[in-house]
């Protein structure tokens, strides 16, 4: 059993919330972070009484503040501070606008590095902590040309991870920073797309949201750096990569996740 104070942003459904329940279970006590305050009341009443609510928008700095603040004054500490929040989007690189970009690197850039420096003050006091951020397959290799401004997000979601795991390394070796890479979810994330999108419930080389939650309790645990969450996905990253410069299989437009 763990007994560690988790906050999960972008908790009310999908990854999120399962994530939280799955910690809930574990004796963790997890305080749930998103904007929708009836969906997120849900999903804490059924993490029994290791849930705790905090209506919040992740793309607002001051935002992120609070959340520590309420955090620590709901249980005393914060050990594990999951970066969750992300969007996508639906329109090919030929059509992207200026909004469509600031909108992505917002949803999937900014929300996390608000949580990042929100609660690096506190386990730079305390000597330890674990920063976890949500990326995606499409953060290692662009498969998926409707995603183009989503995949661009997350490939510097990575470097931002990357680049903060080396400034700790030399300066707060307790901080460990961790980066997780779905493929296709089984959640809403499809849908709630910009710009509308393919539903990812229907996509096929999907998994739940409950599957990739394991692997996130996993990570609260072992503190790895780099994890993807389903069975040969790090190959056929490598693949991808080693494929530069001919043309991708046609099959990797349906296999690219979110």
């Amino acid at each position: 059993m763990s007994d560690k104070v988790v906050v999960i942003t972008g908790a009310s459904s999908g990854i999120g919330a399962a994530a939280a329940e799955r910690l809930a279970r574990d004796g963790n006590r997890v305080a749930l972070v998103a904007r929708r305050a009836e969906a997120l009341r849900e999903v804490t009443a059924r993490c029994g009484g290791h849930g705790f609510a905090i209506t919040a928008d992740m793309t607002r700095r001051a935002d992120a503040d609070r959340i520590v603040a309420e955090t620590l004054a709901a249980f005393g500490g914060l050990d594990v501070w999951v970066n969750n929040v992300g969007r996508g989007i639906t329109r090919p690189p030929s059509e992207l606008t200026d909004d469509d970009i600031d909108d992505m690197v917002l949803a999937n850039v900014k929300s996390a590095l608000y949580g990042i420096q929100a609660v690096l003050p506190h386990f730079k006091a305390r000597g330890s902590g674990h920063i976890i951020n949500v990326s995606s397959m499409l953060g290692r290799a662009p498969m998926a040309t409707f995603r183009s401004a989503y995949s661009g997000a997350k490939h510097f979601l990575n470097a931002l991870t990357a680049s903060l795991r080396d400034e700790l390394a030399q300066t707060h070796p307790g901080i460990a920073v961790s980066l997780v890479s779905p493929g296709i979810v089984r959640t809403e994330f499809g849908l709630r797309a910009k710009h509308g999108g393919p539903d990812s419930r229907a996509l096929p080389n999907s998994q739940s949201a409950e599957e990739v939650a394991e692997v996130i309790a996993g990570v609260v645990d072992s503190r790895d750096r780099d994890i993807y969450t389903r069975p040969g996905a790090r190959q056929m990253i490598l693949d991808y990569l080693g494929d530069l410069g001919q043309d991708p299989p046609p099959s990797t437009v349906t296999r690219a996740g979110q």
